[in-house]
């Protein structure tokens, strides 16, 4: 059995003048995953070579996605609520809402055919989706319809027959603080900023990472600031909410990290990753203990974990992963119990629905749950 560890990370000064998030953001679940090298395959389903197999009018391709009424059983990668309606992601640029917590959906009009990989709203009307070609889209009627805000500058470009050159920095993830400043990350250390509410976007290279690791993942935590996680256990912290970084060199885990999350107690981070890796802090990443996940089989947890969400109060958090792993915990992220459903699709991420039930989305689309994770009785 794997023991807990305990971790300290050199402190840092917070900040006295800091963007305080507001009542309707005290939770956060930037769920990210598809990591593009290798995770993606695993994810999506389809070898990473055939990613990068598209032809030049391919990557041109800013069709709208094609309508289907089984949009919602495709890949979806993320799901958020804005307002009362639920919002969800994925592939070929498929967006689809419900307005009767995921009794029915309805598909969006989206004007591309490119990976979605995550979704924030600010408000019930107002929010971003970002994606495959550095791609970032945005709603202003609570996601019925979207515009493209910005893409990858190359796509501009003559493209280089020797090799694809593109798509090679997707976004993994989007996050607002208010209607004007906002972040989306992604691969090779991408990491873009706005401060018009998306009219531009400019790339921030003050964040240390030389080797341009992945980031997978950014969250508001309550009352300290941001955070940002990427693989070999990158980790990011910023007590201004995203004006700088500070880079956490004595960190718990030394693998990639694919969800972080506040669960709206001050200063409180849950980070998880790879085979199963969960821990917590308390302190805004000063220290770490281990959350030790459990198998329905009394083994420990060594399935990789994706995205999640939480109910309206905070006090239920769920998190997925692959092989249909649910992880849930009714006290802030301070214990989980872990059901694995049994289709096994892999789940990308999920959310507490009013009356308690989760849903989740992942390889066969949104599926509703019992609050266990498991089916739930029709």
């Amino acid at each position: 059995m794997r023991m807990p560890i305990d971790w300290r990370a050199p402190s840092v000064e917070k900040a006295s003048n800091m963007y305080q998030p507001g009542s309707g953001s005290t939770l956060s679940f930037p769920r990210k995953l598809i990591s593009v090298i290798g995770l993606s395959a695993a994810m999506v389903c389809v070898p990473a070579a055939q990613v990068f197999a598209q032809d030049a009018t391919e990557y041109e391709d800013t069709r709208s996605a094609v309508m289907s009424p089984l949009a919602s059983l495709a890949l979806l990668i993320d799901v958020v609520k804005a307002g009362d309606r639920l919002v969800a992601v994925g592939s070929r640029g498929h967006i689809v809402y419900s307005d009767d917590q995921g009794a029915s959906w309805q598909q969006a009009d989206v004007p591309t055919r490119q990976m979605l990989t995550a979704v924030n709203f600010i408000n019930a009307n107002e929010g971003w989706a970002v994606g495959h070609d550095s791609l970032i889209l945005h709603t202003t009627d609570g996601g019925e319809s979207w515009t493209i805000q910005y893409r990858d500058p190359a796509l501009q470009e003559e493209i280089d027959e020797q090799g694809p050159g593109l798509l090679e920095r997707p976004l993994m993830d989007v996050w607002f603080r208010d209607a004007n400043t906002g972040f989306a990350v992604g691969a090779y250390g991408l990491m873009l900023r706005t401060e018009d509410g998306g009219e531009t976007w400019n790339e921030v290279d003050d964040v240390d990472n030389p080797n341009g690791f992945h980031y997978n993942a950014i969250a508001p935590i309550e009352g300290a600031g941001l955070f940002l996680v990427g693989e070999m256990g990158t980790v990011y912290r910023s007590p201004d909410y995203g004006d700088t970084w500070e880079t956490l060199t004595d960190v718990p885990y030394d693998g990639s990290w694919f969800g972080v999350t506040g669960t709206g107690d001050t200063g409180v981070v849950l980070a998880w990753g790879l085979r199963g890796n969960m821990f917590r802090s308390e302190d805004f990443g000063d220290t770490w203990r281990q959350i030790e996940l459990t198998a329905p089989d009394g083994d420990p947890l060594e399935s990789t974990l994706f995205g999640g969400g939480a109910s309206a109060d905070g006090q239920e958090i769920v998190v997925v992963g692959v092989g249909g792993i649910v992880a849930v915990s009714e006290d802030r992220g301070r214990s989980f119990s872990v059901a694995v459903r049994p289709d096994r699709a892999a789940l990308a991420s999920a959310t507490v629905l009013e009356n308690g039930q989760l849903l989740l989305v992942g390889q066969r689309g949104v599926v509703k749950a019992a609050e266990n994770g498991l089916p739930a009785n029709r």
